[in-house]
């Protein structure tokens, strides 16, 4: 329908004589994000880096027999990862400080197989203490991803031995570097291995050593797979899911983890992980994707309730490289270009109805998650509920952001977005869509130009669906034919 020119009836105003300073808010609609998940949807964006021997041998994966002599990062600066990180837009960088060879980026107690081996520092180096230290420095946040699978530790396929051993290093990584908000684990293993992951126990001992950190794996406790490495939650896309129903690593997931479930008992939101090359790890004959790619990204992660976990890999001088650089700070521009300006900052506000005065329309010029409308409940004769942003003088955009009030769950599961040049009888179809969640963006495949954009929710979980945000705005980098 889209484009299509429809007869709508006039809007009206917003009813408040019925409306007491003592309204309350409406119930939430369960589950709702711990307050660690609403900080970590907030940040947007977080920086990953896969760093080690893989970095000196051009694999993806290492064998495990690898000389930890290879490891010799001559110029390494985590100063220099921070300082990008946060001029980029990123608050929390996510560390590969163990992957699937086994080699260990802090010197551990429990194997030779790390940085102590290396010729970097002469053996006295540790580059998780570095990483710790930069980003204090910069009022970032650390992250840390310690892989199950381990191709080099003899005792990997014995299951006490090894849940022990591993335990070992996720309590050095969690007690000696200061505060961790998140922990990434993967559930890889060897094919020829029969090796059981004791996933509830290490997740017990990462919320009692690190209360607020947020644990990654394919399902949760914290923070879910998307279910690609593509960086594209689906059209449709709940924070919600059913935990109970699956287990990591478990095959055929992908397409429930990508649009999640609404009538999934647990709250745990997608985070899309992607790399800024083809590889996980920095390799010579490997490009940053472009701005076009990086953009389109953005939109189907970050513009569909998800956090971008965005893999920027140091290379064989133990720096991000200036290409990477240069283009993820393009990038980190380009977002604040497109967001800084909301075309309707100034318009007034109206609704189908309120719920009473901390609930009006305008709020929805903020974007303060706690700050939103809330419609009365859904008269006999009334279909759907509406909120509408008029300008003085005509925008033009090619963006429009919405958002939910997730503190209190997330609940909108069929809506429209309407634009008119003026004449509220005419009123054209611009942008429609099911889930909204953290936050939507429309990306428009020509830009609108219009005085009135109007919002007609039709279908929501609880009595009413709760909107903190309606923005619009104007991506000037985007000159594809189709979104």
């Amino acid at each position: 329908m889209k484009g299509v020119v429809l007869a709508v009836p006039p809007l009206g105003q917003c009813e408040v004589g019925f409306c007491s300073l003592n309204v309350p808010p409406p119930l939430p609609v369960l589950p709702v994000p711990s307050a660690s998940q609403l900080k970590w949807q907030q940040r947007e964006m977080v920086m990953f880096m896969h760093f080690g021997v893989n970095t000196f041998t051009n694999n993806e994966w290492g064998t495990g027999k690898e000389d930890p002599k290879l490891f010799n990062p001559k110029g390494l600066d985590a100063n220099q990862w921070a300082t990008v990180a946060k001029e980029a837009g990123f608050s929390l960088l996510v560390l590969t400080a163990k992957h699937h060879d086994g080699f260990c980026l802090w010197p551990s107690a429990y194997t030779n197989h790390s940085v102590k081996s290396s010729l970097w520092e002469n053996g006295g180096g540790d580059v998780l203490k570095d990483l710790s230290e930069a980003t204090r420095a910069q009022g970032l946040d650390l992250g840390v991803y310690l892989s199950p699978w381990d191709r080099f530790e003899p005792f990997y396929g014995k299951e006490v031995q090894y849940n022990e051993f591993y335990l070992g290093q996720l309590q050095e990584l969690l007690t000696k570097y200061g505060p961790v908000s998140e922990v990434w684990f993967d559930g890889a293993k060897g094919d020829n291995t029969t090796m059981t992951y004791l996933f509830s126990e290490w997740f017990a001992i990462v919320k009692e050593l690190q209360i607020y950190a947020n644990i990654f794996s394919d399902v949760g406790p914290g923070v879910r797979w998307v279910g690609n490495e593509d960086g594209e939650a689906g059209l449709t896309c709940w924070s919600t899911i059913n935990s109970s129903s699956y287990h990591i690593g478990q095959a055929g997931t992908e397409g429930y983890l990508n649009t999640g479930d609404p009538y999934g008992t647990d709250w745990i939101p997608p985070e899309c992980d992607v790399s800024i090359r083809t590889g996980w790890f920095w390799h010579s004959d490997q490009k940053p994707k472009s701005l076009s790619q990086l953009l389109d990204i953005y939109y189907t992660s970050v513009g569909r309730n998800c956090l971008l976990l965005l893999n920027i890999p140091p290379n064989t001088t133990g720096l991000l490289s200036g290409e990477d650089v240069e283009r993820v700070m393009e990038f980190g521009k380009a977002i604040k270009t497109i967001f800084s300006v909301d075309l309707a900052a100034s318009a007034s506000v109206t609704a189908s109805s309120v719920r009473g005065p901390a609930f009006s329309p305008s709020n929805v010029l903020s974007n303060d998650l706690w700050t939103y409308w809330a419609p009365k409940d859904l008269g006999s004769n009334e279909k759907s509920h509406w909120i509408e942003l008029k300008v003085e003088e005509a925008v033009e955009f090619n963006v429009v952001r919405i958002q939910e009030s997730i503190g209190l769950g997330q609940r909108v599961m069929e809506y429209g977005v309407y634009a008119s040049g003026g004449d509220e009888k005419k009123m054209m179809l611009v942008s429609n869509g099911t889930t909204i969640g953290y936050k939507k963006l429309h990306r428009l495949e020509k830009p609108v130009k219009a005085i009135t954009v109007s919002l007609f929710i039709w279908k929501f979980k609880g009595d009413v669906p709760l909107i903190s945000s309606f923005g619009l705005h104007f991506d000037p980098f985007y000159n594809a034919v189709s979104p």
